[in-house]
């Protein structure tokens, strides 16, 4: 399957649970230093954040990677804002 462009892989169950549990960990730790400085994050920063970095990690299992080129920035650019965009619907929905 191919989006703009960019040749997509299928990754198995293993390679999904490693990125999801790295991109967990990453955020895990950022929200961490981010509190031990003193800028702790509202909540819904850290969700966003949240998704953006599970995105991060995902993504380049499916193939999109951020410095491939102009293609993978766009569609990873897009899919951010998709996220992010569905997350302050939801959050405007349900309170």
């Amino acid at each position: 399957m191919q989006v703009v462009g960019i040749s997509l892989r299928k990754p198995g169950f293993n390679e999904i649970t490693a990125a999801t549990v790295m991109g967990g960990g990453l955020w895990i730790a950022l929200v961490g230093l981010l509190s031990a400085g003193g800028h702790a994050l509202e909540r819904p920063e850290a969700a966003a954040l949240l998704l953006v970095m599970l995105w991060g990690s995902l993504s380049v299992r499916l193939g999109i990677d951020f410095a491939a080129g102009w293609r993978h920035r766009i569609v990873h650019l897009a899919v951010c804002g998709l996220l992010l965009g569905a997350c302050q619907a939801a959050r405007m929905l349900f309170g």
